[in-house]
């Protein structure tokens, strides 16, 4: 985990500084609101419905157990008591008062947190693999490359003000857990015929109201060249990117307007201009980065314990979430635990500051003292002893988070909505909650298997609802609540954009058109086929029919 040295410390408490004055000079009237917006944001300050919320930076998804206290501190001295876990791997608090704002992030710099690139028309914070540097798959860790471009990106003059923000993923493994194709520039660490490690660069993804795969624009870039690869990239896009129309603003209408050959060749002749300069990190450099991320060192431990044996037989309860949220790791007699936030009838990513003291506590004691914040609004504790998992499970179990619903139709990405939103057309979070208690039965989940489903309540898709295996999208009819649904999106290496399936439903039928949705599923497919397989198989008309011709 990289740690903050005095340079760090330094800029971070002159930012709280400056933000302090910002906010006084706004509480006393002598900044209007207008005025005082471009400032806010540059700390992650936004105005929703009701109140201020707060982004709190959690580069690449990764938390120690003492700041993962403090984010809980925060969240019970200053909020309602909770957090909201997002989808760009950060935290918000959504009822901070504007007074508190500056406290609250002078007490996150006493752990090396922050607020900064959080929001704006800047790089966001960077996101990467939530099993990196745990799986077995990867070919090396990503978060070292996720450090250097924040490291790069945060105080870069010339991308402090871009067209529009800019998102940026990393991911080192064939299965890609990052959705680098739906990322402004995605990066997929590779090897090359000779073996040498670099980056497959792809170009112009995202969501919103014209979701867009990124276009791959190179198969490899040698490793010691990235940043002056991402400056020609974003050079590229500050000089051409449109400013006239935020909605054509993104680098995905650049990309798609330009065609991917000439944007290419733009890009490869500015980066023959600079590649030879300054920009790229020494070696050395390098390396020092790369030992913050240095694996840390396992015990020798033998597969499948005696207690785990034991505890699997003694608990079909306890059988069953380890079945479904740990993953395979590296290191012999480990095992990557994910957590979920989705309990049936919860919100989404939330989590009291009681729930995050304890998981916590659980990384410290049996994580070797690290957790991961998930892009799909989960938590993950990256190294655990296997025959701790009994532990880890009770502890879980006796906080509420011990569902064992990874990647199955209740584990739903879910955007605040009109609950909280200013640009929201209809409610999220009761839906979602609404599907949880639908498919509370864990059995009926596990017999329908991996289904991603995604919630949005406005087109700009913040509820990635465009590559949900089922996508909802809510929509404003003549004041009241409809949801539109689409099918076959995918957020991973075989990425694809649903389909809308047809006309919305209302607030009181979409529940009742999604169970239909996966019955539907149920009596077609074939074998084991997961919902994307057969949906990919068979395609919309199937559903389409079935579901309207039950409606009409």
């Amino acid at each position: 985990m990289y740690r903050y040295d005095e340079f760090d410390r330094a800029f971070v408490k002159d930012r709280v500084n400056q933000l302090r004055d910002q906010v006084s000079r706004r509480l006393s009237g002598g900044l209007t609101e207008d005025e005082f917006k471009p400032l806010r944001l540059q700390n992650g300050v936004y105005l929703q419905l009701h109140a201020y919320m707060l982004r709190v930076a959690i580069p690449y998804g990764t938390l120690s157990s003492r700041q993962m206290h403090k984010l809980a501190h925060i969240a019970r001295t200053y909020d309602k008591d909770y957090g909201h876990f997002t989808t760009r791997q950060n935290i918000q608090y959504n009822w901070p008062t504007l007074q508190d704002i500056p406290t609250i992030l002078d007490e996150l710099a006493e752990v090396d947190m922050h607020a900064i690139q959080t929001s704006g028309n800047c790089i966001r914070n960077v996101t990467a693999d939530q099993y990196a540097g745990a799986t077995a798959d990867e070919i090396e860790d990503p978060r070292v490359w996720a450090e250097i471009v924040r490291q790069w990106s945060t105080l870069h003059p010339e991308f402090a003000f871009l067209p529009r923000k800019f998102k940026i993923a990393v991911t080192a493994a064939p299965n890609d857990r990052a959705a680098i194709r739906f990322h402004d520039i995605g990066l997929a660490i590779v090897k090359n015929d000779a073996g040498d490690v670099g980056f497959e660069v792809h170009v112009g993804g995202g969501l919103g109201r014209t979701p867009m795969v990124a276009r791959k624009i190179r198969d490899f870039l040698p490793r010691h060249q990235l940043l002056s690869y991402l400056e020609a990239t974003l050079r590229v896009y500050n000089m051409l990117g449109r400013r006239d129309n935020k909605y054509k603003a993104r680098i995905k209408i650049l990309v798609h307007e330009t065609g991917v050959e000439e944007f290419t060749r733009l890009v490869e002749a500015e980066w023959s201009a600079v590649k030879e300069g300054t920009i790229d990190l020494p070696a050395d450099e390098m390396e020092r980065i790369a030992a913050y991320f240095a694996p840390p060192a396992f015990d020798a431990l033998s597969n499948d314990p005696q207690e785990l044996f034991a505890a699997r037989v003694a608990d079909p309860a306890f059988a069953a979430w380890e079945k479904a949220n740990t993953f395979t790791h590296r290191a012999t007699g480990y095992a990557i635990v994910n957590i979920s936030l989705k309990p049936t009838g919860g919100i989404p990513g939330d989590a009291t500051s009681a729930q995050m003291d304890a998981i916590a506590d659980l990384a410290e004691k049996y994580s070797l003292d690290e957790i991961r914040v998930t892009h799909e609004q989960n938590l993950t504790l990256p190294h655990v002893r296997q025959a701790d998992l009994p532990t880890v499970f009770n502890v879980l179990v006796s906080i509420g988070f011990a569902d064992a619903n990874i990647g199955l139709i209740s584990d739903i990405i879910c955007c605040p909505g009109l609950d909280y939103c200013s640009l929201a057309n209809a409610r999220s979070i009761p839906v979602s909650q609404r599907i949880t208690e639908r498919f509370a039965d864990m059995k009926r989940q596990h017999d329908v298997g991996d289904l991603k489903l995604k919630i949005s309540g406005c087109i700009n898709a913040c509820g990635h609802h465009h590559v949900g295996h089922i996508g909802i999208l809510g929509v404003d009819r003549r004041g009241e609540e409809y949801y539109q649904i689409t099918l076959g999106g995918s957020a991973d290496e075989n990425a694809s954009i649903g389909k809308i399936i047809g006309p919305a439903f209302s607030s009181d039928s979409i529940v009742d058109a999604v169970e239909k949705v996966v019955d539907i599923y149920i009596g077609i497919r074939q074998d084991n086929e997961s919902f994307l397989d057969t949906y990919r198989r068979v395609g919309l008309a199937p559903f389409k029919e079935k579901l309207y011709a039950d409606a009409a």
